[in-house]
C-alpha cells in the first residue's frame, strides 16, 4: 500500500516526518498511555477519595468551633512528641474536620502525617499521610506517583518528562501528516488499516488542542525542562511573585505590607516554636484582617525564628484564592503580602493550566474533560500500534522489509534542509534535554537498522 502523497513538498520530508512520527510513537508511546491512564484516574478520583475517607474528613458535631490551639493540642496528645507540628488547616466548612500537620520520619519528601480533628468537641477522627500543596490523601497520593514517577523516585521522572517532551511534537507531527493525506484518494479502496488510520487521525485532529495543554503543562512540573521554564519565565519577568518571609529587627516591629493596615498592628504571644500552639489563632486572626478571606487555608509557621509565619489560601478552583501573607508571630506585623491579582499575567495563566491540568480548576466539569482527553489519547496509542501490527513487515526466505529509514530520507535534503533541521533539534535538545537524548537513541536505532539491512542485502 502506497501511503505517500501525490503532491505537496518534497517526498524525503514526508516521508521522513512519518519515519520520525513511527518512531516516536513506538517508543514513547508506551509512557504517555502510562501518563495518559494515570492523569485519567486522578482527574477522576476526589470524589471516590472524600468516600473512601469520609470518617477523617468529616464529622457529625455542629457548634461553634474551638480554639486551634486546642486542636492542635488534641492532636499533639494523639501523634505524641516526637512528631513535628509543621502546619495547620483549620476547618473549611461546618461538618469538616481541621488538619494538624505533621512531620515524622519515614515519609517521602512533600508528605507530612495529618491529624483529623473535630473542631467542635476536639475528638479525633484518625490520621492519614497528605501530599503537597493539594493535600492529596493516600489512594490519590498512590495514582499521583504512578502518573509522576512511577513510584521509582526521582529517576523516575524522567518517564513523566519523556512523555510529555513527545506528545506535543507527535502531535504536530501527525497534523502534518494528515495535511499531507488529506488529498489522496485510494480509488475508493477501504481497508482495515486505512479504517484503523481514519479513527486515529480524526481522534488526533479533535483532541490535538487538549494535547498541547496536557504536553507543556506536564513539562512545567518536570526536572530538565521544568528547570528552563522556569528560568525563561524569570527572565522574561513571567514568574510567580514570592512571599518574603525574611525577619530582621526593623521588620519584627513594623509592617511594610505595601501600607495596608500600617500602624494597626496589636501585640502577639511570646515568640516560640511552630509547636507553640497558641500563636496559631493569633496568627490567623492577623492574616484575616489583611484580607486572606478564603474557607480553605494553611497556617505554617517559620522554618527559623529569623522567618515569619505564612498563612496562604490554598483553593484552586474558580474563582482562583491563593493569596498569602507574611506574618511576624512576635508583633503580629504582616511583613509582606502577595496577591493573586496582582500576579503577571503569564503567571496567573500557568497557576490556571496546572490546576485544569489536574481537574482542579472548574470542578466536575473539569475532571471529566481531562479525563475523557486522556482517555482519548489511550485509545489513539492503541489504534497506533494496531496499524503498525497490520502493516508489520512479513519476514520469509523470500521477502525481506525495505522500510523507510530515516538516514536514508537524510541523504536526499538538501544542505540548507540539513543544517536547519539540525539547529532545531540541537536547539530542543538543549532546552529538553531528555527529548534530545531520545531522539539520539531513536537515530541509533535507526542507524542500526539501516546497516543491518544493507548487510542482509548484501548476504543475499
Amino acid at each position: 500500500m502506497n501511503d505517500s502523497p501525490s503532491t505537496g513538498a518534497p517526498r524525503w520530508g514526508y516521508a521522513l516526518l512519518l519515519r520520525l512520527h513511527f518512531y516516536a510513537g513506538l517508543l514513547v508511546g508506551p509512557f504517555i498511555f502510562v501518563a495518559a491512564l494515570s492523569g485519567a484516574l486522578f482527574a477522576m478520583t476526589p470524589q471516590i477519595e472524600n468516600w473512601l475517607y469520609q470518617t477523617e474528613l468529616t464529622t457529625n458535631t455542629t457548634g461553634n468551633p474551638q480554639p486551634l490551639a486546642d486542636q492542635i493540642t488534641a492532636a499533639r496528645a494523639h501523634i505524641g512528641a516526637d512528631a513535628t507540628l509543621a502546619a495547620v488547616r483549620p476547618a473549611p466548612a461546618e461538618g469538616q474536620t481541621t488538619r494538624v500537620m505533621f512531620l515524622v520520619d519515614g515519609l517521602q519528601p512533600f508528605e507530612h502525617k495529618a491529624v483529623f480533628v473535630d473542631p467542635v468537641n476536639l475528638g479525633i477522627h484518625g490520621e492519614l499521610v497528605v501530599y503537597g500543596m493539594s493535600g492529596t490523601l493516600p489512594f490519590r497520593i498512590w495514582i499521583d506517583y504512578v502518573h509522576r514517577h512511577l513510584h521509582l523516585g526521582e529517576p523516575g521522572r524522567y518517564y513523566s518528562e519523556l512523555a510529555a517532551s513527545w506528545l506535543w511534537l507527535v502531535a504536530l507531527g501527525g497534523l502534518a501528516l494528515w495535511w499531507r493525506r488529506r488529498s489522496v484518494v485510494k480509488n475508493g479502496q477501504i481497508t482495515r488499516n486505512s479504517s484503523l488510520r481514519n479513527w486515529h487521525s480524526r481522534i488526533g485532529l479533535v483532541l490535538l488542542v487538549a494535547f498541547l495543554f496536557f504536553s507543556v503543562t506536564g513539562l512545567t512540573w518536570s526536572k530538565w525542562a521544568g528547570a528552563n521554564i522556569a528560568e525563561l519565565r524569570t527572565q522574561l519577568n513571567w514568574a510567580t511573585p514570592g512571599l518574603d518571609t525574611q525577619l530582621d529587627a526593623v521588620s519584627s516591629e513594623v509592617s511594610h505590607s505595601h501600607g495596608e493596615h500600617a500602624g494597626h498592628e496589636v501585640a502577639g504571644p511570646v515568640p516560640g516554636s511552630g509547636d507553640n500552639a497558641s500563636s496559631y489563632d493569633a496568627v490567623l486572626e492577623r492574616a484575616r484582617r489583611a484580607g486572606i478571606d478564603a474557607s480553605i487555608l494553611e497556617i505554617r509557621p517559620g522554618t527559623t525564628p529569623e522567618r515569619a509565619w505564612v498563612v496562604r489560601e490554598i483553593d484552586r478552583s474558580w474563582p482562583t484564592q491563593v493569596d498569602m501573607v507574611a506574618v511576624d508571630p512576635r508583633s503580629m506585623a504582616v511583613t509582606d503580602h502577595v496577591k493573586f491579582e496582582n500576579f503577571p499575567l503569564a503567571a496567573k495563566l500557568t497557576r490556571w493550566g496546572i490546576d485544569a491540568h489536574m481537574g482542579i480548576l472548574f470542578g466536575l466539569p473539569n475532571q471529566l474533560l481531562v479525563a475523557a482527553c486522556a482517555l482519548g489519547l489511550c485509545v489513539l496509542i492503541v489504534l497506533g500500534y494496531r496499524m503498525w501490527w497490520l502493516r508489520r513487515p512479513a519476514r520469509t526466505a523470500h521477502t525481506r522489509p525495505n522500510p523507510r529509514r530515516v538516514f536514508a530520507e537524510l541523504r536526499k535534503a538538501s544542505p540548507l534542509a540539513l543544517v536547519t533541521m539540525a539547529g532545531i533539534a540541537v536547539a530542543l535538545g538543549l532546552f529538553a534535554p531528555v527529548m534530545g537524548v531520545s531522539l539520539l537513541v531513536f537515530l541509533m536505532v535507526d542507524a542500526i537498522l539501516s546497516l543491518t539491512g544493507s548487510a542482509t542485502k548484501s548476504a543475499n
